[in-house]
């Protein structure tokens, strides 16, 4: 795989640039987004592509088609992520990454439907599950895990709190990454992850704050690595601080809500705005695209 953008695609994306006389060649991630089995992603990662995208970091979510009701659940439900993944891989050049872990708002309808002990019991072991997954070769790594990102009871909270601190310690295990799935907050919420994170063993350049905001400064992300949603104020604000953190667009690939969040070429896109205004050189590049996600993911981003 060369990582240039089609002939199609480059006059216009290089117009929209004042100052980008021609496009770098250079890996392109979106750290983290979702497919679905009735959703575009095929169309909308050509997209990617052609605008010069590389790297895709795909993230079990729940599925319509596979609702978890008991631990078997979680088997077949990851398989359909693993599948919707293998075949982007083999029908495109991008180069994919798997991400595994029991969604935590899957707690909340289990909790409804066995009590809060089974239901926690039960996320344990999809939890263990990703780990096999991991183990074999089948991901990459874990997640998204954590806690509801909306207000739930304390008891919800304290057992989403021992169902992560449980996959955190398999990822130190397995030195894989995680990908974390929290509450929005602010730096104490990166402090309490990273105290768990730590107490657990895991390297913390390994355990991915999805959906984040510009918290890039060690001061503010406490070793937690921030995976920064791809507004144009996040990162701008982001990339001023330093370039410590990786782009996504936590595309969710439903067709019910095309486009949301953030479609794929969004980060290209961003970051050919940021090389055109003089704020990210070939190094910070590098840095966004290919050596921090080389640490997070045990591979060699480099085309």
């Amino acid at each position: 795989m060369d990582g240039t953008v089609s002939k199609e695609f480059r006059k216009d994306i290089v117009n929209s640039y004042s100052g980008l006389e021609e496009l770098p060649r250079f890996p392109i991630l979106d750290n983290h987004l979702h497919l679905d089995p009735s959703g575009c992603a095929p169309r909308v990662l050509k997209d990617f592509v052609d605008f010069g995208g590389t790297h895709i970091v795909v993230v079990h979510k729940p599925y319509r088609q596979r609702p978890i009701l008991k631990k078997d659940d979680f088997n077949k439900s990851f398989d359909i992520t693993v599948g919707l993944a293998d075949n982007i891989e083999n029908d495109t050049p991008l180069s994919v990454i798997k991400m595994i872990g029991p969604y935590p708002v899957n707690l909340i309808h289990l909790e409804k439907k066995h009590g809060l002990e089974k239901a926690e019991d039960i996320m344990i072991q999809g939890m263990e599950l990703a780990g096999k997954y991991v183990e074999e070769g089948k991901a990459q790594g874990i997640g998204e895990i954590g806690r509801p990102h909306f207000d739930v009871h304390p008891e919800i909270i304290d057992a989403s709190n021992r169902i992560l601190e449980h996959g955190l310690s398999i990822a130190s295990d397995l030195e894989c990454p995680v990908h974390l799935h929290t509450e929005s907050g602010n730096s104490e919420l990166f402090l309490e992850i990273s105290y768990m994170a730590k107490r657990a063993g895991c390297d913390l350049d390994k355990v991915v704050k999805h959906f984040s905001g510009p918290m890039v400064d060690l001061i503010e992300n406490h070793g937690l690595f921030p995976s920064v949603l791809a507004s144009s104020r996040n990162v701008k604000t982001a990339v001023v601080k330093n370039t410590r953190f990786v782009m996504e667009t936590d595309y969710m690939d439903d067709p019910k809500r095309p486009g949301a969040v953030m479609v794929p070429k969004t980060i290209p896109k961003r970051t050919f705005e940021l090389i055109s205004k003089g704020l990210l050189d070939e190094k910070g590049v590098y840095d966004i695209h290919s050596y921090w996600p080389g640490r997070i993911y045990n591979m060699d981003f480099d085309l």
